[in-house]
């Protein structure tokens, strides 16, 4: 086993001096990243604002969706979408894509993450029909 290649992990219970701090820019990154791979749409589509709800952080989003055209969800696909595209409707995802943001970025940031509250202002389509369009 060589030593050094692997990193241990820190141990929580012991003070380390020093700050740490997670600048806004990259909060905003890492939820984008977050709700981008939900939604399916790309990370500057996602407007990402954060407030603080009693010490602890509120995400707000606003994205569009990606969504199947019509004629493709009512044809029989053996196809399956690389994401939850027409599995579920736009509510069910929005649902899941709030834990999901939630979790990751709790997670990768450190963050005390409260809520994320979420606005869909479109709607993209996933091009297996006559191509990329919007709805809004």
């Amino acid at each position: 086993m060589t030593a050094g290649l692997v990193s241990p992990e820190l141990d929580n219970s012991v003070s380390y001096a020093g700050h740490n701090r997670i600048s806004t820019a990259a909060l905003s990154t890492v939820t984008q990243a977050a709700a981008a791979e939900s939604f399916g749409v790309q990370m500057n589509e996602i407007r990402v604002s954060f407030s603080d709800a009693a010490g602890r952080l509120a995400i707000s989003l606003a994205t569009p969706i990606l969504i199947s055209p019509l004629a493709t969800l009512l044809r029989n696909s053996t196809e399956a979408p690389p994401f939850e595209v027409t599995s579920s409707s736009v509510w069910n995802r929005t649902i899941k894509a709030k834990q999901h943001v939630l979790e990751t970025v709790a997670r990768l940031t450190g963050s005390d993450v409260a809520r994320v509250d979420i606005r869909v202002t479109g709607v993209r389509f996933d091009g297996t029909g006559q191509g990329r369009g919007r709805v809004q």
